[in-house]
C-alpha cells in the first residue's frame, strides 16, 4: 500500500461507504457538505493508493458453505510466496502471514458438508503442518470502532438505508456466479460495467443484485488498513474459554474497542479474536488485564500478524 495521510473528510468517506457501500456519491457529499466530484475524487485516491476500497461479501452460511480455520507451519523463506498463493485461490479469505513469518493462518470457504480439501496443502514442499477447525459462527455483529467514528448520529441517520424486510437467504445461480467476483474486487461497479463482464442485460444485473442484498445473503464492506488509520498493532488471539461461560465471554470481547473479530470455532481453543491498537504498550493491557480477567478464560495463545495477503477480496 502507498503511504496516505487520511483527513476527516477521508474518515467520514470511509463511515459512510461502511453504512452503505453503494450509496452514490451525489448522497454522500450532500450529507457531508461537500460537492458530488470532490467525493467522488477522494474515494478514487483512498483506492488507487491502497487504503481502502468496497467490496461484496456473501454470506456463507447462506450460501450454502462452511468456513475453515486454517493454520499453516511453514519454511520462513517462502511464507509470502505461499501466502499470494493461497490469496489468489478463489476459495480463501483473510489470509495473514503471522510474527517470525513461519505461520499462515486463513479461511477456507468450501460447500457446506464436505470437509476442508488439505490434500494439496499437506503435500506441499514449503508447509511443515496443517492444522484446520470449523469457524462455526461470527460473534461480532457490529463493526471495529476505527473505521466507523467520524460521523455524527445525524449523519449516520441520513446515511444508513432503509431497512427493508429480508426475504431469507437464496440459492445462487449462474449469474450470481458471474457477478460476485466482480463485485468482491470492486464492490462499487457501476451497473453498465457489471452488465458488460458478466454478458448479463443491465436491468438483469440490477435486479439480480437487489434481491442478493434483501436476502442478506450479499452486503458490501469497506477494506481498510488499520495502518492507514493509526492502528498499526494486530495480534491474533485464540482462546479456550469454559463452556458456560463462551457466550458472555464473546459478548464482552465483542463490545471492546479494540476488538475487530471474534468468532467460535471448534479444536482445543473454542475463540478466535483480532485486536487491533496503536501499538504494543496498548495492546499488553488489553491482553493481560482485559482478556486476563474475563471470567472463564482458561487459556491464551497469542501471534502478532505481520502483513496481510488477502482480507476479504481477491487481490488486487
Amino acid at each position: 500500500m502507498d503511504s496516505v495521510t487520511l483527513g476527516q473528510l477521508d474518515l467520514q468517506l470511509l463511515h459512510a461507504l461502511h453504512l452503505d457501500g453503494r450509496a452514490p456519491f451525489s448522497r454522500i457529499a450532500e450529507v457531508l457538505g461537500v460537492s458530488d466530484r470532490t467525493a467522488a475524487r477522494r474515494f478514487a485516491r483512498l483506492r488507487a493508493s491502497g487504503a481502502a476500497r468496497v467490496t461484496a461479501v456473501v454470506d456463507s452460511r447462506g450460501a450454502g458453505r462452511a468456513e475453515w480455520l486454517v493454520r499453516l507451519r511453514v519454511l520462513p523463506s517462502g511464507a509470502a510466496a505461499l501466502a499470494g498463493e493461497l490469496a489468489r485461490r478463489p476459495d480463501t479469505a483473510w489470509v495473514t502471514v503471522l510474527s517470525s513469518g513461519t505461520e499462515i493462518v486463513f479461511i477456507l470457504r468450501v460447500p457446506a458438508g464436505r470437509a476442508a480439501p488439505l490434500a494439496g496443502l499437506t503435500r506441499h514442499p514449503r508447509i511443515l503442518g496443517v492444522e484446520a477447525h470449523r469457524l462455526l459462527r461470527h460473534l461480532m455483529e457490529r463493526r471495529w470502532f476505527g473505521r466507523t467514528s467520524a460521523l455524527t448520529g445525524d449523519q449516520v441517520s441520513a446515511l444508513r438505508p432503509s431497512p427493508g424486510g429480508s426475504t431469507g437467504p437464496v440459492a445462487l445461480n449462474d449469474l450470481d456466479r458471474r457477478l460476485l467476483p466482480v463485485l468482491a474486487a470492486d464492490g462499487r461497479a457501476a451497473y453498465p460495467s457489471l452488465a458488460s463482464r458478466v454478458g448479463w442485460s443491465e436491468s438483469a444485473v440490477r435486479r439480480r443484485l437487489e434481491e442478493l442484498r434483501r436476502s442478506g445473503t450479499l452486503r458490501f464492506d469497506v477494506e481498510v488498513d488499520p495502518v492507514a488509520l493509526g492502528f498499526p498493532t494486530q495480534c491474533l488471539i485464540w482462546l479456550s474459554v469454559a463452556p458456560s461461560r463462551l457466550a458472555s465471554t464473546a459478548r464482552a470481547l465483542a463490545a471492546d474497542s479494540e476488538a475487530a473479530f471474534v468468532g467460535a470455532t471448534t479444536g482445543p481453543h473454542n475463540l478466535l479474536a483480532i485486536a487491533v491498537c496503536r501499538d504494543e504498550d496498548a495492546l499488553y493491557p488489553y491482553l493481560s488485564d482485559r482478556i486476563g480477567s474475563l471470567d472463564g478464560v482458561e487459556r491464551m495463545e497469542t501471534a502478532p500478524i505481520t502483513s496481510y495477503a488477502k482480507r476479504v477480496a481477491p487481490p488486487v
